[in-house]
């Protein structure tokens, strides 16, 4: 039988990495999406196909919606049709709002809000029922910033994750008919290197220590368990 197959994106390195890989121990195969890092998506990719998977790196910008059909036309043409879409590619960009300049906050807002809203247009499309499709899963990889509003200095960042759970609630109700499910996983504190060029890792783990009930920063395997 044909393994199902999913896009993830951002998933040449942190949590993404970690989904890719376990979605081809349990039995997918994977498009490793990346925007910059070719080479550490495909040690990605590499390493599902020595575990007898199919994968493909596919370079595309999810802030740029004609990115965004290259690589849905990309995975169609090597892959087969997703079944699954994790939208887990972010950035943040830690700068107090006062200070922050307009095209950061742009190139925030279109990547973390306006990149899963239009690769879930492109995944319904494929997946719906109504359009021929035969069902699917959409798995958004929120933040619990969206829900406190993220550290000082974090703010934007914290209100697209904000966002991206409202679309996840309204795409939800809006294509459960059409055989999709569209869920959400909202990482805490998750030793990732998105700490390397802020908060910084030693400082991070010592604020898990404090913050998180059972005492230690989360790690990228408590996501992707649950995102799979």
């Amino acid at each position: 039988m044909s393994r199902p197959v999913m896009i993830v994106t951002g998933g040449s390195r942190g949590i993404g990495a970690e989904i890719a890989r376990l979605a081809g121990r349990r039995g997918y195969d994977v498009a490793v999406n990346f925007s910059a890092s070719r080479a550490r998506a495909e040690e990605v990719a590499e390493s599902i196909r020595a575990e007898g998977g199919r994968a493909a790196a596919i370079g595309a910008d999810v802030s740029r919606p004609e990115d965004i059909e290259s690589l849905f036309e990309e995975t169609d043409r090597l892959l087969g049709a997703p079944a699954v879409l994790v939208n887990n590619a972010g950035i943040s960009v830690e700068t107090p709002v006062a200070d922050h300049e307009i095209d950061t906050v742009r190139r925030i807002i279109d990547t973390n809000l306006l990149g899963p809203a239009l690769t879930s247009r492109q995944a319904i499309r494929r997946m719906s029922t109504k359009r021929g499709g035969s069902g699917g899963v959409i798995v958004n990889v929120s933040s619990i910033s969206g829900v406190y509003g993220g550290l000082p200095g974090d703010v934007v960042y914290a209100a697209t994750k904000g966002g991206l759970d409202s679309f996840t609630l309204g795409l939800a109700k809006e294509v459960a008919g059409e055989g999709i499910r569209v869920c959400c996983v909202r990482p805490g504190l998750i030793k990732t290197e998105i700490w390397d060029d802020g908060m910084g890792q030693d400082e991070v783990t010592e604020l898990g220590k404090r913050a998180v009930p059972i005492g230690r920063i989360g790690e990228v395997g408590d996501i992707s368990t649950a995102v799979l």
